[in-house]
């Protein structure tokens, strides 16, 4: 039975990763440090024998002991945590070294394991884009010393340590580019923009838009999301390969923001708020084409079907 290790298995989308894997009778060794995931995310992962956990920082190298065939490197937190004038992410440094660091330490694994390797990028390295919808070509518009460079361009360098590896150490590694992704499990916490907004819608309280709410951003359900990055990692001749995954459907956040009252039944008023924090992009949307020939792969959920199941994790906790 092959072994995957997941970075960043207690996270929200990596939690996901490990019950789809196991769901496919694979052995998962799932690493964390919880400083942006829950433990209660992997309790009933626990109760599968094919489950195992090893609490650690990935900026420091794996013991020999561990052995996998297959590496997914999603240890990093995502979320900015608050909109501020001053820090866009509440953890600046460990984000920078997740990605960087962490990328290494973990390539270099995979190195002597001789095991497939896959890294979590973002749709955050296009940045404030000049081209829409953005393709795997688009080379992005970021600044390296803004508040959000601290998280863009870790990726982006995290990018680069992958490419050096498949180049120069013949790793077979590939990277996923992730466009926003929202579903059960998502931490009230991370303050991101769904979570606010069915959490305000819940509790009666006023939904707060940036800006003028125009901006657009395209949403894909956790479950689709993960069924394309195991297609990426297991489909053949995906190595060195760029992959967006992400939904092609394209609302503004004001539009979100008025579909969640609807689907929430809420009578809370929508209030445009402070102007946009620093560098946010102004649209968000992938160009799926690539994922669709080389993996055969497209979100596949429904928007509001998986808005309806997203509110209903939250009425429940």
């Amino acid at each position: 039975m092959d072994t995957c290790l997941v970075a960043g298995g207690a996270g929200f989308i990596g939690a996901h990763l490990c019950k789809a894997l196991l769901d496919k009778n694979l052995k998962v060794i799932s690493i964390d440090n919880f400083i942006s995931s829950s433990k209660g995310k992997i309790k009933d992962l626990e109760k599968n024998p094919n489950f195992s956990f090893i609490n650690r920082d990935i900026t420091k190298p794996l013991p020999d002991k561990i052995k996998a065939n297959f590496v997914f490197h999603l240890a990093s937190p995502a979320s900015p945590n608050h909109h501020s004038k001053i820090s866009y992410h509440a953890l600046p440094l460990e984000t920078m070294l997740a990605n960087t660091t962490g990328t290494m330490r973990l390539l270099e694994f995979s190195q002597k394991q001789n095991a497939k390797f896959l890294f979590t990028s973002s749709s955050e390295i296009y940045g404030d884009p000049l081209e829409h919808p953005q393709t795997e070509e688009y080379r992005g518009n970021t600044s390296t010393t803004g508040p959000r460079s601290v998280y863009d361009e870790s990726k982006r360098f995290g990018e680069t340590i992958v490419a050096y590896f498949v180049r120069s150490k013949n790793v077979d590694a590939r990277i996923a580019r992730i466009f926003n992704t929202y579903g059960p499990g998502m931490m009230k916490e991370d303050k991101r923009m769904i979570v606010e907004f069915i959490t305000q819608a819940l509790e009666k309280r006023p939904l707060t838009v940036f800006g003028d709410g125009n901006q657009t951003r395209s949403l894909c359900f956790v479950e689709d999301l993960v069924e394309g990055l195991i297609k990426l990692m297991f489909s053949p001749d995906t190595k060195g390969e760029i992959v967006n995954l992400g939904s092609p459907e394209e609302l503004s956040v004001l539009e979100y923001a008025n579909l969640i009252k609807k689907l929430t039944n809420s009578d809370s008023e929508i209030v445009l708020s402070e102007s946009l924090p620093i560098d946010d992009p102004h649209k968000r949307k992938p160009d799926v084409s690539k994922a669709k020939r080389l993996l055969d792969w497209e979100p596949r959920i429904k928007l509001e079907d998986g808005l309806q199941r997203t509110i209903e994790y939250f009425r429940s906790l």
